[in-house]
């Protein structure tokens, strides 16, 4: 499942961008409209920790698939936006896999 920078690159992403939304969506409300901090010190960490793993997939995957630097940061922006990392991994992610025969 994670054996090439491909696969790994792709659940990073996955990962990374669910951390956002739950971070967004749940926790951010809960902080500030239920007065509950504890959720929000916790999934801030666990999608910071998942971003720093996030941008070393990228790099690996830069290196190893000769990814272009306008993909390259495109791929970080998408990291920067709500659901930025869904819409990268079907709009670019799955074209460079299908070209190396990884979809």
């Amino acid at each position: 499942m994670l054996k090439t920078p491909y696969s790994r690159f792709k659940w990073v992403a996955f990962f990374e961008g669910s951390s956002f939304l739950v971070l967004l969506f749940i926790s951010m409300p809960l902080k500030y409209m239920a007065d509950m901090p504890m959720p929000n010190k916790v999934f801030g960490m666990l999608h910071g920790l998942l971003t720093v793993l996030y941008l070393f997939a990228l790099i690996e995957f830069k290196l190893n698939y000769k990814v272009s630097w306008k993909e390259f940061f495109i791929f970080i922006a998408a990291s920067l936006l709500p659901f930025g990392t869904f819409y990268a991994e079907k709009r670019w992610l799955r074209p460079i896999g299908a070209a190396h025969g990884e979809a």
